[in-house]
């Protein structure tokens, strides 16, 4: 699932106090309300204003979201720690709109974690714009299943997936890559109720992990490596896997299978009269000849330079870039404009 950045949607900075957050709210509930806004993504936006007003609006719901820490972006992935999947939540009040928060309304983010606080009561809006007021909180949220949405009867996903992102070199290379990721759990002290000093009261413990893994052999964009055992921790001892999804991720080449593509700059004297080249490569320096009257984009292919491919190594394309230096002299212009003249 995906990381919801709640700040971002109600559009306050991380130190917002409530007043800020809640005149925040009400601007953009009045804005997004589907009885003013007729716009197709008005009522998906009145969704997740209201799911970020559910948690910064409220001080335990926030001290929790906020344990996860500062650095996530909005989209990135994210796994729920254990116990805080799969809850179900419908809101519908006499005399006002009825919104299904377990399929189309709250998240799955915000389900994994504020399932296990959502059994009694929930804040959206009541009476104003078609039945809701944008200045009084209420209740009403229940659980559409009861008693028999217990966690216990939920099936336990012990299962972490995480991205690896990979470099043309560290392919190369086949020695052990390091991964470090943040694993959550429920406290192992409160169970996940959150009532005691050691989560600081959020109910989910943090912990910094660190592994090595061995690349298999023909490594390719999309492929998932299993780590057995490193997962979470669950009842009677059980443990789940760590899966690995890889993903390339070079600043340098451009990989595609056991093919690589490199920048290769040169000058504009240098693409019209040729030229001698040294380049680095996964294989050491080497000296290429550029032609003549080259284009930026034309590709020099290089043999058995790339990737290993399981009966040796891939290509290394070459990709001409024709680069104009900067903070030319006026004799350099003038020169060019001579050339501009002639052509």
């Amino acid at each position: 699932m995906k990381y919801k950045d709640y700040y971002e949607t109600l559009g306050v900075k991380r130190d917002a106090t409530e007043s800020e957050i809640k005149s925040a709210y009400r601007k953009l509930a009045r804005k997004y309300h589907p009885d003013i806004n007729k716009t197709k993504e008005a009522e998906e936006k009145f969704k997740d204003i209201n799911e970020a007003y559910e948690v910064l609006g409220d001080k335990t719901k926030r001290q929790r979201y906020d344990s996860l820490g500062s650095n996530w972006q909005g989209g990135a992935d994210y796994t729920p720690p254990p116990g805080f999947e799969n809850f179900n939540f419908n809101f519908n009040q006499s005399g006002a709109q009825s919104f299904d928060f377990g399929g189309g309304g709250f998240s799955d983010f915000f389900t994994s974690l504020f399932g296990d606080m959502m059994s009694g009561g929930a804040r959206t809006s009541n009476k104003s714009f078609g039945g809701f007021d944008f200045s009084q909180g209420m209740s009403g949220f229940e659980n559409m299943s009861g008693t028999s949405s217990r966690r216990s009867a939920q099936k336990e996903e012990l299962d972490i997936t995480k991205n690896l992102n990979l470099t043309a070199k560290e392919i190369f290379d086949k020695k052990p890559i390091t991964v470090t990721y943040t694993q959550m759990d429920k406290c192992g002290y409160c169970n996940g109720n959150g009532y005691c000093t050691h989560c600081g009261g959020t109910g989910i413990h943090s912990e910094a992990k660190t592994v090595k893994v061995n690349l298999p052999k023909n490594i390719h964009e999309g492929a998932k490596i299993r780590l057995k055992g490193e997962g979470k921790f669950g009842v009677n001892g059980k443990k789940g896997d760590l899966y690995l999804v890889v993903h390339y991720k070079d600043s340098e080449y451009e990989i595609n299978g056991s093919d690589l593509t490199k920048d290769v700059e040169i000058t504009p004297p240098e693409a019209v009269l040729g030229c001698q080249k040294d380049i680095i490569t996964l294989h050491g320096k080497i000296n290429i000849k550029i032609p003549s009257e080259v284009s930026s984009g034309q590709m020099l292919r290089l043999k058995g330079l790339g990737l290993p491919d399981g009966n040796g190594f891939g290509v290394l394309n070459a990709k001409i870039k024709i680069v104009v230096p900067k903070n030319n002299s006026e004799e350099i212009k003038n020169l060019y404009k001579k050339i501009q003249n002639l052509s």
